[in-house]
């Protein structure tokens, strides 16, 4: 009989069959806490049964998302692996997207503002970051040595710096440094304050992954590279180190994306990096969402391109995996 109908029907099929997948979207939308004004957007014939009937909603849309996410699963499954993944990546990413979008925001402010926030902002943070890491990678690795030294004073000197640094929080270090080396005649700008903070804070982190990263390889390495004739240098250069770089890479590439995101924690003294910058521009038409979604967006690029290098290197030394 239905059959016949929509056969009889099918443009007054194709408006009722929309109609319900609108309405089903929408009740979908009002259980992830998206407001019923909102939804009414898009779908106006539901806006006031959702507003008059909260609970009604409630317990409709918690029965539309179960079924709404058992067929995505059995759809999802149904592709292959790298299609799931993408297909996964699309869909959250949408519902990002309208989680964002329900903010009633001004895209005409945030195309205004990116720019600038993009050439000065991301300059900035990704120039502090890039030279931390570098100091605090030098860093680990002598500390590392030194606390795997049999030199009481060498050994004293390293777990007294990596107590201190990993005990105090990353902002009390920055202004420590700012504030406090003036006061005994160091003056010191924001973007060398924020470098160094960010560098002896990470470095002390970084001394324990490479600390487990040297000491994972077994002691024969070292052994054999005396029997050879290589120094104690060239035996950490060539042997040990290219081997723990395995084991070190992974955390040590967590240890940078966080650096790239506490990086913002230099605005504090006044660098114009992305933080800094999405508060004051916001600021100046008091559009202080638009600008901290901008920014988070900014700081999610930038770690996943560090990931994807992350992921490279880890590659490349899989390949010289030795045993």
């Amino acid at each position: 009989m239905i059959g016949r109908l929509i056969l009889a029907h099918p443009e007054a099929s194709r408006r009722i069959g929309g109609a319900l997948l609108l309405t089903l979207v929408a009740v979908a939308l009002y259980s992830l806490g998206i407001s019923s004004a909102w939804i009414g957007k898009l779908v106006p014939a539901s806006e006031g049964f959702l507003a008059d009937n909260p609970s009604t909603g409630r317990v409709l849309s918690a029965a539309v998302v179960a079924i709404v996410i058992a067929i995505n699963w059995k759809l999802l499954h149904l592709l292959k692996r790298n299609y799931q993944i993408i297909a996964v990546w699309l869909e959250l990413f949408a519902l990002l997207m309208v989680f964002f979008h329900s903010f009633d925001l001004s895209f005409a402010f945030i195309a205004k503002k990116i720019g600038f926030l993009i050439t000065q902002g991301v300059t900035t943070t990704l120039f502090i970051s890039a030279i931390s890491i570098v100091i605090a990678t030098a860093i680990a690795l002598a500390g590392a040595i030194a606390k795997l030294s049999r030199n009481g004073v060498i050994y004293g000197l390293a777990t007294f710096y990596t107590s201190l640094f990993r005990g105090l929080p990353l902002l009390m270090q920055i202004y420590i440094i700012y504030l406090g080396l003036p006061q005994v005649g160091y003056v010191i700008g924001a973007i060398p304050a924020g470098i160094l903070a960010l560098s002896l804070c990470y470095g002390a982190y970084m001394t324990e992954i490479f600390r487990a990263g040297i000491e994972s390889i077994s002691r024969g390495q070292s052994e054999g590279a005396t029997a050879l004739g290589l120094s104690p240098s060239q035996t950490m250069g060539l042997v040990i180190l290219p081997q723990a770089m395995r084991v070190i890479i992974p955390p040590t590439g967590n240890q940078f994306i966080a650096m790239l995101k506490d990086s913002s924690l230099v605005s504090v003294v006044g660098v114009w990096e992305i933080m800094y910058l999405a508060r004051t521009q916001g600021q100046t038409e008091f559009r202080h969402i638009e600008m901290l979604i901008t920014a988070s967006m900014i700081y999610w690029i930038l770690s996943i391109g560090l990931e994807f290098l992350q992921s490279r290197i880890e590659e490349r030394f899989g390949r010289f995996n030795v045993r």
